[in-house]
């Protein structure tokens, strides 16, 4: 277990998010230890969020798009972060790009490159290569390709979301990935972790789009895997 004074280590930080609150849950800890610490920390948020309650019938695609944002961006004040500073890739929810044969993957390569080059980020956190969720895995693509565009890259950090619940066996990390695990202490930014979750109030019971009766929340199981003081991350190490 490292403790909460190792992120002193990681200097200025990117967190990149897949959809609004992956940055609460897979990282809100150690994002709140960062600014607790005076450490500079910006995110990017790289789909629109749109398609948690897609049969909505009250909320448009747009209205919607508009909530899961502005829940976006007050998770990012509860975790001590700029929340007018967020770059939005606003790629569609459910089908990020994930190679450069499709359309927006280059321009958001490129935009997350000059974001990246912006913070003088010296750390980057990006969910796990194989965390099973599409845009989860899109956004690994993304981040893996503007580092490979930069002649100093960050550091990379990946973080846990859906591999708690539904990862299979060759999802999770083996002698082939060259990956270290380990975890760290946020027992000191745990509450405020626990508020920026809540803040996104449209993923949590009984939620903002009440009309889609087959719409998206995370259940009290899930939401048990990120209510511990301690978050798991996973990084490449050399051969």
């Amino acid at each position: 277990m490292r403790p909460p004074g190792f992120v002193a280590a990681l200097g200025p930080t990117v967190v990149v998010a897949p959809h609004p609150d992956d940055e609460a849950l897979g990282c809100g800890g150690l994002l709140a230890l960062l600014r607790q610490a005076n450490v500079p920390v910006a995110a990017v948020l790289v789909s629109d969020g749109s398609m948690s309650h897609p049969n909505s019938a009250l909320f448009s695609a747009t209205a919607r798009r508009a909530v899961r944002e502005a829940e976006f961006r007050h998770a990012l004040t509860l975790l001590g972060l700029d929340d007018d500073a967020p770059l939005l890739l606003g790629l569609p929810d459910g089908r990020v790009p994930s190679s450069v044969a499709e359309p927006r993957f280059a321009e958001a390569v490129a935009q997350l490159r000059a974001f990246l080059e912006k913070h003088a980020a010296a750390t980057v956190l990006v969910p796990w290569r194989r965390d099973p969720h599409p845009d989860h895995r899109a956004t690994s693509r993304l981040v893996q390709a503007a580092l490979a565009e930069m002649p100093q890259p960050p550091r990379r950090l990946e973080y846990l979301v859906w591999a708690w619940e539904r990862a299979a066996p060759e999802d999770l990390p083996t002698a082939q990935d060259d990956v270290q695990g380990f975890r760290v202490n946020i027992e000191a930014g745990l509450r405020q972790k626990g508020r920026a979750i809540a803040a996104h109030r449209s993923q949590v019971a009984p939620g903002v789009f009440t009309d889609d009766a087959d719409g998206f929340l995370l259940s009290e199981a899930m939401l048990a895997h990120f209510a511990v003081p301690a978050e798991v991350y996973f990084e490449a190490v050399a051969p």
